[in-house]
């Protein structure tokens, strides 16, 4: 896997990752335009009474994010988690979102709709596999993205999101210096692009996210062809990225509006272009639940997926009658074990230090 990225691949007796389906849900879940109004209001009346914050992901149903409180990307929900006022948080996102939610706040009861709403990327290292990789190189800096479990944190030195892992990476050589061995997981995606823009090679594991792995080097070409005048945002955990970035290099591909972004990158993206009065098409290759907040920061850009089933059946299995649900009930707790969440909490904190 990852032949031709250039980046050393780690593979030490990964769990077996079912291959998921990338089917999109339907609007609302079966629920009417008048149900899902009707319910909403529920949402916000039992917040209130449960001095509730309800945080969810860009990838949420478009009517869970429309009733959430904020809806951004990993690193933006983190900080709001820190920060939230309020007695409990709802994470509307899945699984690992909610426990850095519980690390950072565990004097607040967290929630999640669905305790089944796990991350396959997440699933690709676990604590014991990370210890086994850590002893080959006890001198080395272990960089994790968020999206791993809290056991995994509890093993790590520095946590990173797309937003900030090219900073957190040069931050680190900066520091501890330019020899430094950087251990780099799970996303192998995400550590072929910031080798690329740092230049230096670091050791990778070879982990994906099923919905992003799926968004091929096809997709984008068919994609661009059917639109060739719009810009193209691609999420650095894409199949495609590395593919992508050499055929920039290469001349193959124009860099004119092309642009690597987390999901909140391609929200600044919509916002700036919609201050500019821009109405240039733009290709996403990401999961598609980004859509809805682009389409809504920018309603007179015509926002087209790479790959309209890229849809991620773990962030679609929250929906507004579990988030009621879960409101009403006080259900489905996630609380992270004090002596992990210790641990855990001081790669979170470097990460949200850095920006």
């Amino acid at each position: 896997m990852g032949a031709g990225c250039g980046i050393e691949l780690i593979e030490m007796n990964l769990p077996m990752v079912p291959t998921l389906p990338m089917a999109p849900s339907g609007p609302g879940g079966g629920l009417s335009p008048g149900e899902i109004t009707a319910m909403q209001a529920e949402v916000r009346e039992l917040a209130a009474e449960r001095r509730a914050v309800i945080l969810a992901h860009n990838y949420q149903v478009p009517e869970v994010q429309d009733v959430a409180h904020y809806v951004g990307d990993s690193l933006g929900l983190s900080r709001r988690a820190a920060a939230a006022d309020g007695e409990t948080i709802v994470f509307c996102g899945v699984h690992f979102m909610a426990e850095t939610a519980s690390i950072l706040c565990p004097e607040k009861t967290v929630l999640i709709p669905d305790l089944d709403a796990g991350c396959s990327l997440a699933a690709s290292i676990d604590a014991e596999q990370l210890a086994a990789w850590r002893a080959e190189y006890p001198e080395g800096v272990v960089v994790m993205y968020v999206n791993t479990t809290a056991e995994v944190k509890a093993l790590t030195d520095y946590c990173c999101t797309s937003a900030n892992a090219v900073d957190v990476v040069r931050h680190i050589y900066e520091t501890h210096g330019d020899d430094t061995e950087i251990l780099f997981g799970p996303d192998m995606w995400l550590g072929a692009y910031v080798e690329k823009e740092l230049g230096r090679r670091m050791h990778v594991w070879d982990g994906e996210c099923h919905v992003h792995a799926g968004i091929r080097p096809a997709d984008i070409e068919a994609t661009r062809a059917a639109h060739p005048g719009a810009d193209f945002l691609i999420h650095p955990e894409c199949g495609c990225t590395t593919s992508v970035m050499e055929y920039v290099a290469a001349g193959d591909i124009s860099a004119q509006g092309v642009h690597m972004l987390s999901t909140g990158g391609m929200l600044k993206y919509a916002e700036d272009a919609e201050r500019s009065g821009s109405t240039r098409d733009v290709v996403v290759a990401t999961e598609v639940g980004m859509l809805h907040p682009l389409q809504m920061a920018a309603p007179d850009i015509e926002f087209i997926p790479a790959n309209a089933e890229a849809s991620c059946v773990y962030m679609k299995m929250i929906t507004l009658p579990k988030l009621r649900d879960a409101l009403r009930e006080m259900k489905y707790e996630v609380r992270v074990p004090e002596e992990i969440a210790v641990r855990a909490r001081v790669p979170i904190d470097r990460m949200v230090a850095l920006g």
